[in-house]
Formats: C-alpha cells, structure tokens, sequence
C-alpha cells in the first residue's frame, strides 16, 4: 500500500482538474462476471471486457466511454497478445495468441487474475508455434487499470523453431485518441489512419512511410508519417499512450521493468503509432536483424515471463489541459517501477522480491594513455547481468532475462531484484570502446546480497592517439545530420535533438557530394560538421545507387618502420553492407582490411541513429604509411538500396607505444 500513498502524494502536485487518485482501500471491490463468451472484470473504476477462451481484449469500459478500443475493428484486432514465427526454412507467421482453456487464478475482492493457455502438441506441428503459452489478466482493487503477463514455455524434445517478435498491442478509438504522448519532447496531434489510404497520401520509399497529401487535418499537409520515427532505446521506453480530448481521458502503457526484453538497454523498439496504436513491445528484430532472433533447436528446454505490464487509465474533471494527463501517467511510471517486483502475480514462474538476490560493487577503467596509467572510476558506466557469453553478447541475448544499472560519478553500481540463475556481469562506459566482462560466472541465490568490490576494465589500447573522430558512445548522434526535404518534413523533429529522425536523410548525402565523396582532414574538419552521419550509399541519376569511399587525410611527421600501429574503429549500426580500408592507395586489392558483409539493423532506414555495436582493430603496416600527408580510403562496396550503409561510432588511430 505504501507505493499507492506515494501516488497519492506525488499527484498533490498536479492540477486539480485531476479527479482523485482511486484508493487501494476503496469499499468498492473488484466484480468477476463470466459468462459463455466473455469474462468481463469490474472494480468500479473500469471494466474490462475478454473473449472467452482467448483471452482477447475486446473491450475497456472508463470514464463514460463504453469502449476505449476500437469497436469499428473485428474483436480480435483490439487488444491482443501475438508473436512471429517460424520452422527453420520457412518464412514468418503471424500469430494472434488465442487462447483454449480459461481459469480463474484468484477471485476476492481485492484481487481478480484469470489465465487464458494454448498447449501445445504434437497435432500442432507446422501450424502453432510449438509453445505452451499462457496469457494472464489481473485487475486490483482501486486500481486504474490491468496488469498484463504472459508465460512461455518450450518442452524438451519439442520441434525446432525461431521467434521473431512477440509483443501486446491495443488499438484504440480512432473517433477519440488523436494526440499522442511517448516523451516530454514527442508528443503531438497524429494523423488518422484513414490519412494511410489511398487518395490522401502517397507510398514513400517502403510500406511504413507515407506522404500525407490530403489528410483530415489539412494542418498536416506535407507531412511524412512512419512509426520508426516514434521508436525509442528499451532504456526509455517506460510510458507512452494516447489522449482523448472529450471526455479528457488518457491511456498508458507503463513497462516497469526491463528484464524481461531482449537485447540490453540500447536495444530500440517500437512504442505507440498511427492506428492510434500502442505496444508494448518484449522481443523483436527491430534495428538489430536476424541476430536478436532466438533460434530453439535441438529440443532445447527454455521457459520466459514476459510482463506483467501496466496499462494504465487517467482522466481529469475538465478539458483545460488535457495533456496533463501525461503528467500524471509519468508519477504512475514512478510507482510501478517502485513497486517491481509485484507482490501480487500468482504464477510461481514470477519471482517475487524476497525469491530474488543483488549485486553491487565499483567499476573503474584503466586506459595507460589516459589519466596517467591511473584508475579512473568508470563514471556512469552500463552495468547488467546477462546469460553467460563472451564479452558484448548482452547486445545478442534473447532468450533469458537481462539486470541493467548506471554507475554513479564514482563508478558504484548496484542491481537489485535479480531472478535466480547463472549470469556473467557485462558493462560498457561511455567515452572507452570496448566492452567488460567479469571472469567468473555469478550464481544468484534467493536472498544473496552479493559484493564484487573493486573491478577494473582496460579498454582495448595499443599505444597513443594520434588522432581520434567521434566519442565513443555507441551512437553517431554527434556527427553532422542534415536538414531533411522540405518536402518529407515530421514538423515534431524540426530543430528536435532527434533530428536524425527525419524521413530521407540517407538521400542527403548526394546532394552534399554529388560527385565526389567526404573528405575529412584531421586538425583541420570538425566531426559535428563535416563528417555525415551515416556512411551511405550515392544515388544516381538512372536511380540505382553506386559505392562510396570516404577519405581521412592525416599527417605523420616520420613513421616507425619498427613500431605498431593500430587504426580502432567502431561502428555503431551496419545494415549488409562491408566496410573496406586502404591506406594510401585506393586500388589496393584485396583491402587491407575488410568486414566481410554485416549488419542487418536497417537503421538508416528506420531513423535510428545507432543499431548493434561493431569493434574492429586494424594491423596498420609501417609500409602502408608514409612520411608527410596520408590518406586512409574507407570504402562501403554494397550498393544494391538507399539503405545499405554504417554508421560510424568512433575512429582512433593509435601510434607505436
């Protein structure tokens, strides 16, 4: 009760057009109704409506409105968990989780869950997804709104499969939800749905992006819409929803806790969208391709929670300011993530606070060339627990559970409510390339308070910079992103630190070098302006596309015959495309060095100014170098699309020690 009297008080903040927070202690208990074809939960505040047995949202009753979702859409197009899979070498099936069998887990006053399964069996094979899945419900007293979780579970011996997504989704009233919320900086009023169909816009470049040429609300004329352009880092995905104007009436999808999403904390996801839509998204492919895609085989055994998640209701007496409702949704996010983990899940697959353990201890970096040789604390360093792999295979994980913190200024981290298992600990600093491990496995037991004291990490370094572009971040935000089109223009990222969000950006390029490539000269051209921000390729004029080499032209006064020399590059998003290097000559064949073809983020694409992280150390020969001016030919062959390219992070050319 405490995390509720703590909403209590943050909501004395608001305006009080805000009607009052419910109370857990209202006399008003929580009603089970179930009938033939539908269970139907009500505790005063709301009601929530599913079809019997499977488990689909059909209907949210709350604040005068008989349905929040879209009553114009089939009932099985409304609220609903799904995924996509597949049999090894065949293509993706789209699963709308139905469930077979319907129970009541608890039914009390203060408490309503109630479980939708599909089990699974041999009948099945090549038609369901070979899972036992069950999909859970749970309404509380005084509570506006439900949890959401869902169980699966592989048995051993089971046929191999591969799952690419899997999520909830809601659509909403198209009539009532017209203004969306994701950020303090990203919300606005969004284009219908009927403003994707023909006659009112024009199809862009792929199927998600559109040019709204006579949408309903003329205001948004000229404008691009594409959901990828609403997508945010797992990390800040914690609340986003929708706002209906009349009656003034919010609704939120709330994730507490990232531990159940693959990928790490820089793992970039969908979030709400034209539709009006919102997700909450658990595992996908986005921004990360095929190798975020967990692949069973072998009849492995394998068993996952995904949620609960919180979908939340809000509404305010009067219409003064709608969009404060995303104030209040935000206290709401505080208190659930106070509150992970619940207390209140039934399934014994949840574990509970007092079933789960923590880690704590200091990180500290030691680079030779920085700080003396020094120990420096590895000020607001990633920190997380994640299946045992080799170092950075946290950004790859996608079957088990992921722990993330931030280190403090002194490099103190500390994880709490870890599930029981084996973990290796991971972590990555911002401003070093390179990725920690910690040697040993760590084994979390109920109850254990476990601490690693003091860990060093030494990032990848040979000898001194002799020149850098870039700040290893895992990200290339800092490099320079152009204006978009005027003509593909989303006004909500004109001057947005998000820019780089913009529909086309990859086609600027060849309008800034329209026959000759970037050329960049180290103590000369500034990275924030004169290195673009993503490596692409050239349009031509017949439409198809041709390589590009950028050059960097860089002094050395004399070379070491006799020392090492090291180019470090990292890379921050690669979508099939290969990054060639020459030094010195251009037509070096083979390169000196080659990636190979990798990368399948589509980031360039999809706006994201990062995908997965990429290290490569080059073996610079003396004999590749000259005394003088030197040019280093980084060239990207791939050029089949627009959306062939990488992103850079960070280059570093490192001098004989």
């Amino acid at each position: 009760m405490a995390a509720r009297r703590k909403l209590q008080c943050c909501r004395n903040l608001l305006p009080c057009c805000f009607k009052p927070p419910p109370c857990p202690m209202s006399p008003i208990g929580v009603r089970l109704y179930v009938q033939d074809r539908y269970v139907v939960i009500d505790n005063g505040i709301f009601q929530l409506t599913l079809s019997k047995p499977e488990g689909i949202v059909t209907g949210v009753g709350y604040n005068g409105v008989d349905n929040l979702l879209e009553t114009l859409n089939k009932e099985d197009n409304r609220g609903y968990w799904d995924l996509v899979w597949n049999d090894p070498g065949s293509t993706g099936v789209f699963d709308v989780i139905k469930g077979t069998d319907f129970r009541v887990i608890i039914q009390t006053d203060d408490q309503v869950e109630v479980s939708f399964t599909r089990t699974w069996d041999p009948s099945f094979k090549g038609k369901l997804v070979p899972l036992n899945i069950d999909k859970r419900f749970i309404v509380l007293r005084g509570s506006s709104g439900f949890y959401t979780y869902g169980i699966y579970e592989h048995q051993e011996g089971w046929p191999d499969f591969s799952m690419g997504e899997t999520r909830v989704a809601f659509k909403l009233r198209k009539d009532k939800f017209h203004y969306m919320a994701i950020a303090d900086n990203r919300q606005r009023i969004m284009p219908m749905p009927d403003d994707r169909m023909p006659g009112r816009c024009q199809q862009l470049a792929y199927p998600e992006a559109v040019l709204l040429t006579n949408p309903l609300n003329p205001n948004l004329a000229g404008e691009v819409d594409d959901k990828y352009q609403y997508s945010f880092d797992d990390k800040d995905i914690n609340v986003h929803g929708w706002i209906c104007f009349d009656p003034p009436t919010g609704f939120w999808q709330i994730t507490p806790s990232d531990e159940f999403r693959t990928g790490g904390p820089l793992k970039q996801n969908l979030t709400s969208h034209v539709g009006p839509t919102t997700l909450a998204m658990f595992l996908s492919a986005h921004y990360a391709g095929d190798d975020l895609v967990p692949k069973f085989t072998n009849g492995e055994y394998w068993k996952k929670v995904f949620g609960p998640v919180f979908i939340y209701f809000n509404s305010s007496w009067d219409g003064t300011d709608p969009t404060l409702l995303w104030e209040d949704a935000k206290v709401q996010m505080l208190v659930e993530a106070e509150s992970w983990p619940y207390s209140f899940p039934l399934s014994e697959d949840f574990q509970k606070s007092e079933e789960r353990g923590s880690i704590s201890g200091r990180l500290f970096v030691r680079d030779r060339y920085y700080n003396d040789g020094e120990n420096a604390p590895a000020t607001t360093a990633y920190v997380g627990l994640a299946l045992p792999g080799e170092a950075g295979s946290w950004q790859r994980e996608c079957k088990g559970y992921q722990f993330w913190s931030r280190a403090d200024t002194n490099g103190n981290f500390s994880i709490s409510n870890i599930r029981t298992g084996e973990y290796n600990l991971y972590a990555w600093v911002p401003g070093y390339i390179g990725d920690y491990k910690y040697d040993l496995t760590i084994t979390i037991s109920s109850g254990d308070d476990i601490y690693l004291g003091d860990l060093v990490y030494e990032p990848p370094r040979d000898g001194p910079t002799l020149w850098e572009i870039g700040i290893p971040d895992r990200s290339a935000a800092e490099f320079y992103v152009p204006d978009p089109d005027p003509r593909y223009a989303n006004r909500l990222y004109v001057n947005h630190p998000d820019r780089f969000r913009q529909y086309g950006l990859w086609e600027r390029y060849a309008e800034l070098y329209p026959s000759a490539d970037l050329i960049y000269t180290v103590g000369v051209s500034d990275y924030r302006t004169d290195w673009f921000f993503a490596h692409v390729t050239r349009k031509t004029d017949q439409n198809s596309y041709q390589p590009t080499t950028w050059q960097i032209k860089f002094q050395l006064d004399s070379v070491n015959q006799s020392g090492s020399y090291k180019l470090r590059v990292a890379l921050a998003s690669a979508a099939l495309s290969e990054l060639q290097v020459r030094f010195n000559d251009s037509a070096a064949n083979p390169a000196h060095f080659t990636t190979g073809l990798i990368g399948r983020d589509n980031s360039i694409a999809r706006h994201g100014i990062h995908g997965l992280y990429w290290l490569y150390t080059v073996d610079v020969r003396s004999t590749w170098l000259v005394e003088g001016e030197n040019t280093i030919f980084l060239t990207q062959p791939r050029c089949s699309s627009p959306f062939q390219g990488i992103m850079y992070d960070y280059i570093r050319m490192e001098g004989p020690s």
